[in-house]
């Protein structure tokens, strides 16, 4: 966790060295302009800091305050960076190429000052584009068909979230439309693969209940993500449970006699000592194998030895990117970072892009989902 931190700072100080230098270079600022600079800039880098500080203490409302400003920089400042840096880069191809010809191109480049101000704009206009984005929920519906389905069943309806991530951010208006996209989809059950509370909770009052007021047939299910454990796990499991879920901590079960549901810990809990640690094998071994079986596992991780022993592996955690180009360094640590993947052994993985928003309140071409699994029985 100490190692993530300081990588952390020291990438999210340099990208705002970058950020300083362009606004020096094209605009000429003086010493007064430079120190404020400067000032606001270290300002935004500990506002994470802050915010942790002041949520723990019980400044809830000031936390709230810094967060919304903080982490919508974040976002400002990560865009800003790539579309600058991505006209860098065609400067140094120009110049690269002029080199090598030998010939100027240099009439071909934009000024410093014309570089910040495009940057400026487009980054402004992806970034409110982003707003709207985070803000409406998509259902996604897949189709799998299956013998293990009971024929007197039929259909088996599945809604997952993942990802909401509520807190000082996320609050009763955004969970609002993550349920309304629940309800569209009327499902027979109800899971939540981790990341249902983010790592600064603050005041959740009010949005259990909401929850709760969702009751699908055969009941709803909980992993635990790794903000989970940054929250708190005490906390965050009692918020799953005021909510109606029965939390899978290693745990499988048949439900109904007509499917069975595994749910694996988030190994974030490791780090805190506060893990319960399971053999997938093993857990998913004590299922009988004529009934579907569902794992719930946050991170879009396939275990090979388990392979096989499930049909279906609902994740999350990606987010897939959240803010494009991010989603290109995502894709670097899970390959299958979004979507249905099939899998050798009859198995299927499904990765959410999330229902809600970590950090900036935007999603750029990664819309927020509810995702709606229709398990289908298939005559043998």
């Amino acid at each position: 966790m100490v190692f993530f931190l300081f990588t952390f700072f020291l990438i999210y100080s340099a990208l705002h060295l970058y950020i300083f230098t362009k606004i020096k270079g094209a605009l000429s600022v003086g010493s007064v302009s430079s120190i404020f600079l400067i000032s606001l800039m270290a300002a935004m880098v500990v506002a994470p800091v802050v915010v942790r500080i002041s949520e723990r203490h019980g400044f809830e409302l000031f936390a709230r305050f810094i967060s919304y400003i903080g982490y919508t920089w974040m976002g400002l400042a990560f865009l800003f960076f790539c579309f600058s840096f991505g006209v860098d880069l065609y400067r140094f191809f120009l110049y690269t190429g002029g080199l090598i010809l030998q010939n100027n191109f240099s009439y071909l480049s934009p000024s410093p000052r014309s570089i910040l101000v495009i940057s400026f704009l487009i980054t402004a206009a992806v970034a409110s584009c982003g707003y709207f984005e985070a803000c409406y929920i998509h259902n996604e519906t897949m189709i799998i068909r299956s013998p293990k389905i009971p024929k007197e069943v039929g259909t088996l309806t599945i809604a997952q979230i993942s990802d909401a991530h509520l807190g000082l951010i996320v609050r009763e208006e955004r969970l609002k439309r993550i349920l309304r996209a629940v309800k569209r989809a009327e499902p027979d059950i109800l899971v939540s693969t981790g990341d249902l509370v983010d790592g600064q909770m603050g005041n959740l009052t009010g949005l259990a209940e909401l929850l709760n007021a969702i009751n699908p047939k055969y009941g709803k299910f909980a992993i635990t993500g790794n903000h989970e454990f940054y929250a708190g796990l005490d906390q965050a499991l009692n918020f799953a449970e005021q909510a109606g879920f029965t939390v899978l901590r290693g745990e499988a079960l048949n439900v109904a006699g007509i499917i069975n549901i595994a749910g694996i810990d988030d190994p974030t809990g490791r780090q805190l000592e506060v893990f319960r640690g399971v053999s997938e094998k093993a857990l998913l071994s004590g299922l009988t194998r004529d009934r579907f079986t569902l794992l719930l596992k946050h991170m879009p991780v396939v275990n090979e030895n388990a392979l096989g022993l499930f049909d279906l592996q609902l994740s999350g955690h990606t987010h897939k990117g959240q803010i494009f180009p991010f989603s290109l360094i995502t894709r670097l640590f899970f390959p299958h970072y979004a979507g249905l993947m099939h899998l050798p052994n009859n198995s299927y993985l499904y990765v959410s892009r999330g229902s809600g928003t970590w950090g900036p309140p935007i999603r750029f071409l990664s819309p927020p989902e509810v995702t709606v699994i229709k398990l289908v029985c298939e005559h043998t």
